[in-house]
């Protein structure tokens, strides 16, 4: 057996140890800190991933209606190669605000790119559609960013209809009427050398949340207690329901590993395999789904393969823990209430 089929039969065996995973094992990335701020009466928040001591980081953006800030600047050929955040936040495009508070928070930190004369924290990002639960007044400003970035800790990170998930919501195929509440969750994988692969996702589809092809979140049907497929009825000739740009899902992997910033693309691009198997449709017209990855330079890096696969499954399985942890918020119901009901 080679090098690069043992450390793939190795990842894979330890994926199929992770069910006692709990959120704190995200801190076993040592220079990773994660802060949330949210209106719960307004229905949208944010999510603060800081890196103070910089992360090399690329993007990867495959919806059609993205709303992001600074991911130029992580194209492999563009010359800063750190960011200090990560930026998940609701109130589209209005949500973009929401960074500048993170930014002038790290500032006064003394975080951010030396220029000479001042250090400039470099903040990127990415915001999903929410303006159509709670109020549409309601945004991540300024203001919520700077506190979600000044609660950045070590401690926890809670999952659910928080942060940048607190307005999130799936299965818009069928309209208003139908959607379900979902959230923002997290999943981290230990590799035998010591590498941890993590991502954090809000999970804000136009489509369903899928387990194979069963519909494991998504469009609620008429009693309540149980789900539709998206899928199905688009393939049945029904258009979907006018939800053009109000959706999209956004994350980040995050390493230990070093990466460069080309690696750092390819990984953000592999993750997204983690997007196709637990939601569909996916990369629609109507989404801006967008993944950023990151790593922190702690540990040598492994085959860049290897990375990939870890962060496509822990891709897909933090959408399921977003969809599992969500709690009813607007007067949308969660996964759990409708399990509930069916029972």
């Amino acid at each position: 057996m080679n090098k690069l089929t043992t450390l793939l039969v190795s990842s894979l065996l330890t994926f199929s140890c992770m069910a006692d995973y709990q959120p704190s094992d995200l801190f076993k990335i040592k220079g990773l800190s994660i802060g949330q701020a949210q209106d719960n009466q307004g229905v949208t928040g944010v999510t603060v991933l800081r890196f103070d001591q910089g992360a090399t980081a690329g993007v990867d953006v495959r919806g059609a209606a993205p709303g992001t800030r600074e991911t130029d600047l992580l194209k492999p050929e563009n010359l800063v190669d750190k960011v200090h955040a990560i930026v998940l936040s609701g109130g589209s495009a209005f949500g973009l605000d929401s960074m500048s508070g993170v930014m002038n928070y790290l500032e006064q930190q003394d975080i951010g790119f030396d220029v000479g004369v001042a250090k400039v924290p470099i903040v990127t990002g990415a915001v999903l559609f929410d303006l159509t639960i709670g109020s549409p007044k309601a945004r991540p400003d300024a203001a919520m960013g700077m506190l979600a970035a000044k609660n950045a800790s070590r401690q926890q990170f809670i999952e659910g209809s928080v942060g940048a998930g607190t307005g999130a919501t799936i299965g818009k195929i069928a309209g208003a009427d139908h959607v379900l509440k979902s959230g923002i969750g997290s999943y981290a994988i230990e590799l035998d050398d010591g590498v941890i692969v993590a991502a954090i996702v809000a999970v804000n589809a136009w489509g369903d949340v899928i387990k194979g092809d069963h519909v494991y979140a998504g469009i609620r049907n008429a009693n309540n207690n149980g789900f539709i497929s998206g899928k199905d009825l688009l393939l049945q000739g029904k258009k979907g329901n006018g939800f053009a740009g109000r959706n999209t899902t956004i994350g980040a992997i995050v390493t230990n590993a070093t990466l460069t910033k080309s690696q750092a693309l390819k990984i953000a691009q592999m993750g997204h395999d983690g997007f196709a198997r637990a939601i569909s449709p996916v990369h629609s017209m109507y989404d801006g789904d967008t993944l950023f990855a990151a790593g922190t330079g702690e540990v040598n890096a492994p085959d860049l393969n290897t990375l990939g696969v870890a962060a496509a499954e822990a891709v897909q399985q933090a959408i399921y823990r977003a969809v599992d942890s969500a709690t009813s918020l607007g007067g949308i119901p969660a996964r759990k209430d409708i399990v509930a009901q069916a029972n």
